[in-house]
């Protein structure tokens, strides 16, 4: 039952981070502070191993996996100019 109960409350994230080089990355997790620190540590996505170290510069509240699946899809179809917006406005 513990485990239902994790699954059901489980927050997931869609996230920024910025890079060593200045570039964005958008990505999903359910543990922010994991996903950074796999990122961090060269165990993240590929993009990420080498523009270290990175920084979480904006990330939004999901309800579930799906939902975070969605904006990040939508967050990607953004424009570099967009997405700063998008990180200045929070």
């Amino acid at each position: 039952m513990d485990g239902m109960k994790n699954a059901m409350t489980s927050n997931w994230l869609c996230y920024l981070l910025r890079c060593a080089d200045g570039t964005l990355y958008c990505g999903i997790t359910n543990d922010i502070e994991k996903r950074l620190n796999a990122h961090n540590e060269g165990m993240g996505a590929k993009y990420t191993r080498s523009r270290r170290p990175v920084a979480l510069v904006f990330h939004e509240n999901c309800i579930d996996r799906s939902s975070a699946l969605k904006r990040e899809s939508e967050i990607k179809k953004l424009t570099r100019t967009q997405k700063l917006a998008l990180i200045d406005s929070a």
